[in-house]
C-alpha cells in the first residue's frame, strides 16, 4: 500500500516539465492577469515613477557634496535638501498605493484560479471522483493555489519594480561615470546564470513537496472522518496510522530544509559579493583620484555608491524572486493538470429543457464500459419503462445494476446505444432539466455537516419552512426532528453521524420528496439497513414512488415483489424479465436469486 493512502486510487498524471509545457504554463499564468489590465497600467505607471523619482536622488547629493557645499551656497543647500525629502515623501506614498493595488489585483487573480478550478472540477464525471482520492483534490485547491499566491499577490509587481528600478539605475551610473559602472556590474551575468541553477533545483523539490503534502491530505481526510476513526479503532491500525502520518510529516520537513537551504551558498556568495562591491568601487575611484584622474570627483564617488547600494536590493530581489517564480511554476503545473482534465459529460450546445416530463423511461440498445480498453459493464440492454410503472433490476453483484440506474441521471454516459426520458435522449437535454427530472436515493445516503434545514434545503433552495415540513411528513422524520432540541435548525453532524442509517434514509427521502421529480431511481436504498428499520423506509419508498416512473435496484428481493416489471441482469445482459410470479414459474435466475434470499433471511 503506498504511504499515505487508506485506498489505492488513480490520479492525473504528471506532466513533464518539459520547455514548451513551461512556455504555454507561462503564457497562460499572464493569461489570468488580462482581465485586470487597466489596474495593472496603473500600477506600472506608478512603479516607472518611483523608479524616476529615486533615480534623481543620487544626483541631487553629487550636486550637494560637489558644488553646494564646497561654495557655501546655503540657498542650493536647501532646494537640495528640500528636493530629496520631497522626493522620499512622494516615493513612499506611490509606494503604498501600488501595494493597495497589486494586491486587490492578485487576490482577484487568485479568486479567479480557484474558482476556476473548483468549477471545472464540477463539471467533471463522476468516474473521476471514484478513482481519485479526495485528499488529492483538497491538495490542489488548498496547498498548490495557496501555495502561488505570494507569486500572484506581490512577486509579479515586484518583478516589474525590481526590474524598472535596476535599469533605471544602471542608466543613471552610466551617466555618472561610465568606467565605475563597468567595473560596477561586471559579475552581473555569473550572477544571474547561478541563480538560474538554484531556481531549476528548487523547482524540482517544489514538486516533491506538494504531492508530499497531497498525500497527507488524503491520510488526514481519511483517517481523521469519523468512518476512518470507526475503521481504524474497530482493526487495531490508530497506532500504525499514526506513524504513517509521523513518516510523511518527517519527509515533508526533510524536504522543507532541503528547499531552504538549496542554493545557499550560492546565494550567500553573491550576497557577500554586493556587500563589498561599495568597497571595491571606492577602491577604484580611490585609485583614479590617486594617480591624478580629475575625471571622478567626491561627489561622483558617493552618488555612485549611493546608486550602487540602491542597486543591490533590487538585483537581489530580483535573483530571488526568480528562484520562486521557478518553484511557483511547478505549482501552477499541478494546477493547470487539474484546469486541462477533459470533461467526459458535457451540456451539448444545442441541449434544451425537458418539457414536462410524463415519466416515459427506455434503455435502446446500451453498451457501457468504465475505460476504453476495459470489459463492458452493461451489453446491449433495451428496456421499456412506461410512465407511472415500477420496474425492478436485480442480478448479482457487478453484473450492472447501479450503472444502469446512473445512466438515466446522465452520471455516466452510454458508450453505443440512447437512453430516453420521453422518447428524448438524455443527452440532449440540460444538466439543470435532467436534475430537475430524475432523482437518485442511493444505499450512501450523504448528509452535510450542516442543520437539518440547510440539508433539506439543498434539494430546492426556494423550499419554504412550511415545505420543508411537509416533505419530513411525508418521509415519516418530521416527528423526530421536531423532537430535537434545536429542531430543524440541529447539526446532522459529519457526514449525518448523530443520525441512525434509517433516520438518514428518511432525511435523504423527504431530500427527494421536496425536489419531487417525475423519475426515481432507488440504487439499493435499504441494503444497510436492519431488517425492521428496512420495512419501515421501505414503507416511505413505496409511498414516494406512487405515481412517479420508479427504477428500483434492488438488493433484497423482498422489496421487489410488487414491481411491475422485473429484469435480471448476469454480466451486464439481460437474461430474464417479467412479474415476480412469471419468474418464479419460470424456475430461472431469478428463482434461484429468491431461494438464496430465503435462505439468508432465514440464517438471519
Amino acid at each position: 500500500m503506498p504511504r499515505g493512502r487508506l485506498f489505492d486510487a488513480q490520479e492525473p498524471p504528471e506532466r513533464p516539465a518539459d520547455p514548451a509545457v513551461r512556455r504555454a504554463n507561462l503564457r497562460r499564468v499572464a493569461g489570468l492577469f488580462r482581465p485586470y489590465t487597466g489596474r495593472l497600467t496603473s500600477v506600472l505607471v506608478l512603479i516607472a515613477a518611483s523608479a524616476t523619482l529615486g533615480m534623481a536622488s543620487p544626483f541631487l547629493l553629487r550636486a550637494l557634496l560637489d558644488d553646494a557645499i564646497p561654495h557655501r551656497d546655503t540657498r542650493l543647500l536647501n532646494l537640495l535638501v528640500g528636493g530629496m525629502i520631497g522626493i522620499a515623501i512622494v516615493t513612499g506614498v506611490l509606494g503604498v498605493v501600488q501595494t493597495w493595488l497589486s494586491n486587490v489585483v492578485g487576490q482577484r487573480v487568485m479568486h479567479d484560479l480557484r474558482a476556476a478550478v473548483y468549477r471545472h472540477l464540477q463539471r467533471l464525471s463522476l468516474a473521476f471522483f471514484t478513482r481519485t482520492r479526495t485528499g488529492e483534490v483538497q491538495s490542489r485547491i488548498a496547498n498548490d493555489i495557496g501555495g502561488v499566491q505570494s507569486v500572484v499577490t506581490s512577486t509579479a509587481t515586484s518583478i516589474v519594480s525590481s526590474f524598472t528600478t535596476v535599469i533605471t539605475t544602471i542608466v543613471a551610473m552610466f551617466l555618472l561615470d561610465w568606467r565605475l559602472a563597468a567595473f560596477a556590474l561586471a559579475l552581473l551575468p555569473v550572477f544571474v546564470f547561478l541563480t538560474r541553477r538554484v531556481g531549476a533545483q528548487r523547482r524540482r523539490i517544489t514538486t516533491q513537496r506538494q504531492g508530499t503534502l497531497a498525500d497527507m491530505s488524503t491520510l488526514v481526510e481519511e483517517s481523521l472522518s469519523v468512518s476512518g476513526m470507526l475503521l481504524g479503532k474497530t482493526m487495531g491500525r490508530s497506532g500504525e496510522l499514526a506513524d504513517r502520518f509521523e513518516g510523511e510529516s518527517l519527509g515533508l520537513a526533510d524536504l522543507e530544509v532541503r528547499r531552504q537551504m538549496a542554493g545557499r551558498w550560492v546565494m550567500a556568495s553573491i550576497q557577500t559579493t554586493f556587500s563589498v562591491m561599495p568597497a571595491a568601487v571606492y577602491w577604484f575611484g580611490g585609485m583614479a583620484i590617486a594617480t591624478g584622474s580629475g575625471a571622478i570627483s567626491i561627489g561622483t564617488l558617493v552618488a555612485f555608491t549611493t546608486l550602487q547600494t540602491r542597486l543591490f536590493f533590487p538585483i537581489g530581489q530580483l535573483l530571488s524572486v526568480g528562484i520562486d517564480v521557478q518553484t511557483s511554476l511547478a505549482l501552477f503545473d499541478r494546477v493547470f493538470e487539474y484546469l486541462d482534465l477533459p470533461v467526459e459529460i458535457s451540456e451539448r450546445s444545442e441541449a434544451r429543457p425537458l418539457p414536462r416530463c410524463r415519466g416515459d423511461v427506455a434503455f435502446d440498445g446500451v453498451w457501457f464500459r468504465y475505460s476504453p480498453d476495459g470489459p463492458w459493464t452493461l451489453r446491449d440492454v433495451s428496456i421499456e419503462i412506461p410512465a407511472g410503472t415500477r420496474t425492478a433490476i436485480v442480478g448479482e453483484t457487478g453484473s450492472g445494476k447501479t450503472t444502469l440506474g446512473y445512466l438515466v441521471a446522465r452520471l455516466y454516459d452510454v458508450d453505443r446505444g440512447r437512453v430516453l426520458l420521453d422518447e428524448i435522449d438524455v443527452r440532449d437535454a440540460t444538466f439543470e432539466s435532467l436534475a430537475r427530472t430524475v432523482g437518485v436515493v442511493s444505499q450512501e445516503t450523504y448528509l452535510f455537516h450542516a442543520s437539518i434545514r440547510e440539508n433539506l434545503r439543498f434539494a430546492r433552495p426556494d423550499a419554504t419552512d412550511e415545505e420543508i415540513e411537509a416533505a419530513a411528513r411525508a418521509a415519516r422524520i418530521h416527528e423526530l426532528i421536531a423532537g430535537l432540541e434545536d429542531g430543524y435548525d440541529t447539526k446532522v453532524g459529519e457526514r449525518g453521524y448523530r443520525f441512525s442509517g434509517g433516520e438518514k434514509q428518511r432525511i435523504a427521502i423527504a431530500r427527494t420528496v421536496l425536489r419531487n421529480p417525475p423519475v426515481l431511481v432507488l440504487d439499493e436504498a435499504t441494503s444497510s439497513l436492519d431488517t425492521r428499520t428496512e420495512r419501515a423506509v421501505q414503507e416511505e419508498l413505496d409511498r414516494l414512488s406512487e405515481g412517479r416512473t420508479t427504477i428500483a435496484i434492488a438488493h433484497r428481493l423482498s422489496t421487489v415483489r410488487d414491481a411491475d416489471q422485473i429484469v435480471v441482469l448476469d454480466g451486464g445482459r439481460i437474461v430474464e424479465r417479467g412479474t415476480h410470479e412469471e419468474l418464479v414459474d419460470l424456475g430461472g435466475r431469478y428463482a434461484g436469486l429468491i431461494e438464496r434470499d430465503i435462505d439468508l433471511a432465514f440464517a438471519e
